[in-house]
């Protein structure tokens, strides 16, 4: 029965599948299969061009042939290699008989044992799950938050101008500029994107216990160590770790989950500033003709898509947590947790998507509400208190923070007209008094 999103149990896969759909191509038990093909083609050809002698007689002429098998990998092949499953109760056993079966379609009969050759499945799963989780984030993940950055970028360039009301602790402070605080946000997200670039995508390839045990017993004049740095580093793309167990440390990859995990606690941090901007009236948002905000409030437009972006956001990140401090632990050569575990690295970067779409669709309903803006400053002048304390103190008058707190701690309103009066009683020449007159809550912006 195919499955509808009605039906699915996670909402990725139903009610957000319109969102999440393309990640199926990297992520989906189809994918997974798939990539463990081009794993064990790929390293076949690779033997080939070794120093065995029985595949000597390879010549690089059937290499497109066996590239077509992963290639145009479909459904109907993955059916079968699952239903093999069902014989041998285990998946990589079975890509293994897939793979012959294609073989022997070729002519190769004499050569299907150097099918798998001396590996163990987590020399397949290593290779396999990081290259498809390499191609994830490349192809999808780092473009969608590139996207949403440049339409940050965008934004923090077309308020740059705009004077805004501070708040630290909630409290007025001193004014800021609109597009600044959201390029902020910017320079956050560019740094950790940058950072997470960075990190390699390890593999594990060695053998049952990373020796190449059965390698070496069966070739001994051939360098091991030399063929699998060639074919995980230059054929996958990957980096080969060195010195393993049966499985990759996972060190890398959890370097990773915690990279995306602090962009995330940043996407959320940008959420509830905007949320609270919208709740400021800061923001209005476009409205759609025939959606309904509220079932029981006609009036009300809800900040829906920063709340739905900071819920899956957090989600993602409960999961990467879990990876980070599961993944690296495993008991001495190999249990199998790791196996169970690293099925569902898709479903945090499916959340993290369905985040990062849901906040670029909020961002680009905004509003400027500069009027609201405006009335917040106006009704603010205590926050110039600061620049004429520090204008008196480089006046050297005498104790000038102590007599702006006695004006301005107080619970009364302080507006241009207290500010003025103040300023004239002073004892200044005209010149600084005009210099702190002409300060108010839209120019005193800094840099």
């Amino acid at each position: 029965m195919t499955l509808s999103p009605l039906l699915a149990v996670s909402p990725v896969d139903g009610r957000y599948h319109q969102a999440t759909h393309e990640l199926a191509e990297f992520f989906s038990e189809y994918a997974l299969i798939k990539y463990r093909v081009f794993v064990e083609v790929e390293y076949f050809i690779s033997l080939c061009h070794s120093s065995i002698q029985q595949l000597a007689h390879f010549d690089g002429s059937l290499n497109k042939k066996l590239r077509a098998i992963y290639q145009q990998f479909s459904l109907e092949d993955a059916h079968w290699i699952k239903e093999k499953e069902k014989e041998t109760n285990h998946d990589v056993k079975a890509v293994e008989y897939f793979l012959k079966d294609k073989f022997e379609a070729l002519g190769l009969t004499d050569s299907l044992e150097f099918i798998h050759f001396g590996l163990t499945s987590q020399d397949i799963n290593n290779t396999a799950i990081p290259y498809s989780w390499k191609e994830a984030t490349t192809q999808i993940y780092i473009p969608q938050l590139e996207s949403l950055i440049s339409t940050l970028d965008q934004l923090a360039l077309e308020w740059a101008e705009i004077p805004m009301l501070a708040r630290t602790h909630g409290q007025p402070a001193s004014p800021t500029r609109l597009g600044k605080e959201i390029r902020v946000f910017v320079e956050r997200l560019n740094h950790q994107l940058l950072s997470f670039k960075s990190i390699p995508h390890a593999a594990k390839f060695g053998g049952a216990t990373g020796n190449f045990n059965a390698h070496k017993i069966a070739y001994p004049d051939q360098d091991w160590v030399a063929f699998g740095n060639a074919f995980v580093n230059e054929t996958l793309g990957l980096h080969r770790s060195q010195t393993t167990t049966q499985i990759e440390h996972y060190d890398y990859f959890a370097a990773q989950c915690d990279a995306l995990k602090r962009i995330n606690n940043i996407l959320i941090d940008l959420c509830r500033d905007i949320w609270t901007y919208i709740s400021m009236d800061y923001f209005k948002q476009k409205i759609t003709r025939g959606q309904i905000g509220s079932s029981a409030m006609p009036h009300k437009v809800n900040p829906i898509d920063f709340e739905n972006a900071e819920g899956n956001l957090g989600i993602a990140n409960a999961l990467y947590e879990h990876l980070a401090a599961k993944l690296p632990v495993s008991r001495l050569q190999r249990d199998l947790t790791d196996s169970t575990v690293l099925r569902n690295i898709g479903v945090p970067m499916a959340h993290t998507l369905i985040a990062i779409k849901s906040t670029l669709r909020g961002l680009k309903k905004l509003i400027l509400n500069e009027a609201a803006l405006k009335a917040d400053l106006e009704q603010n002048w205590a926050v110039v208190a600061e620049a004429i304390q520090t204008i008196l103190r480089r006046e050297g008058y005498p104790k000038p923070y102590e007599a702006l707190k006695e004006l301005t701690r107080t619970n009364e309103a302080i507006t241009e007209a207290t500010i003025g009066a103040f300023i004239e009683t002073l004892n200044v020449n005209d010149g600084i008094k005009a210099e702190l007159k002409a300060i108010t809550p839209w120019n005193y912006t800094g840099v």
